[in-house]
């Protein structure tokens, strides 16, 4: 659960130092698409190799405007026949998303991910990280989650501030369509969801950090600095729980920041699946903790598409107009 403040002009004084620290923010670093800030380096300091390393990952994977497809990667999720295989095959079953592999950066969190990244894709970067090691599984909630979380905002926060739009995405997200077709050149921050309220710029949609589309900017690099020094008011909650506080904030408002959340109906998942497989992008294994059954259920999706694609055109449309799930899953993860 995330941290509560009472009475309300304790929540008011709280919006006030954040609203402060914005401002200084402002003022201190403006945007000159480097790393020039002092917050990222406070923390994680980027050397002048890991930087040159990163830039030309990056340009080598880069769409012609400057975007590109990220994912991070530890050891747990790295195995042959783990995570990251699954995810891979979903880009070359999927409907015209092949092509997409080419924009694809795998984010290595320890050296292992980092080796069998190097032997299945070819835009690789190795992320250091000296205070904690996040080879294995990291368990929902748990010490070593939260850091990884907010290590994953900090470093997209750096990858904003280099000039680099990305869709971010979860390894546990099959990818079936191109979803750059539900993205308009006026978005910022387009963001998935757990539930969808049916409206795309309500905020009170459950937002899901696992996928979202960020254009590099001054309002989405300053934003990503927000999030990030959210963190220390809120220690014991994670990136998506902070996310939805300070999406409410003063402070967000007079960046100028447009949010809009996606619809479950392309962008589904466990919590909440797309009903017709003629629409859907994506499909993530969210509302469910453990990678074994993650893994069942997703190999589960994996052959629901290929049996969906393998329909005649006139049986996929009855089977999109059909009232029951198209998806044998969520069933290990039904017990989450």
């Amino acid at each position: 659960m995330t941290a509560s403040f009472k009475p309300k002009a304790s929540l008011f004084a709280l919006m006030i130092l954040m609203f402060g620290c914005l401002l200084f923010y402002f003022s201190a670093s403006p945007f000159e698409g480097r790393l020039n800030t002092s917050l990222w380096k406070k923390s994680h300091p980027m050397t002048s190799a890991d930087q040159r390393e990163l830039v030309q990952v990056l340009r080598n994977a880069s769409m012609p405007d400057r975007t590109v497809i990220l994912t991070t990667l530890n050891d747990a999720w790295a195995s042959p026949g783990s995570v990251i295989d699954l995810f891979l095959e979903s880009f070359w079953i999927g409907e015209d998303t092949k092509k997409l592999l080419n924009h694809l950066v795998i984010v290595a969190m320890d050296e292992k991910a980092y080796g069998r990244c190097m032997s299945i894709h070819p835009h690789c970067y190795f992320l250091t990280t000296t205070d904690v090691n996040f080879t294995a599984e990291k368990r929902f909630m748990t010490p070593d989650y939260l850091k990884l979380m907010w290590r994953r905002i900090e470093f997209l926060g750096q990858v904003l501030e280099l000039g680099y739009s990305f869709v971010f995405t979860d390894a546990d997200i099959m990818w079936f369509r191109d979803p750059f077709q539900h993205f308009n050149v006026a978005d910022q921050l387009v963001i998935a969801c757990d539930f969808y309220t049916g409206d795309p710029n309500d905020h009170k949609n459950r937002a899901n950090g696992g996928f979202n589309f960020v254009k590099s900017n001054a309002i989405t690099v300053e934003f990503y600095k927000y999030w990030y020094m959210a963190r220390v008011l809120y220690p014991n909650s994670h990136d998506q729980a902070v996310f939805d506080i300070i999406k409410h904030d003063p402070a967000v408002n007079a960046l100028g920041l447009s949010i809009k959340y996606l619809d479950t109906a392309y962008f589904g998942g466990f919590c909440q699946p797309s009903k017709d497989m003629n629409k859907v992008s994506t499909m993530h294994a969210n509302c469910c903790v453990g990678i074994e059954k993650k893994l069942q259920d997703l190999r589960l999706v994996l052959d629901n598409w290929k049996n969906f694609t393998a329909l005649s055109t006139e049986d996929k449309i009855l089977k999109g107009s059909s009232k029951t799930s198209p998806w044998s899953a969520p069933d290990k993860c039904k017990s989450w």
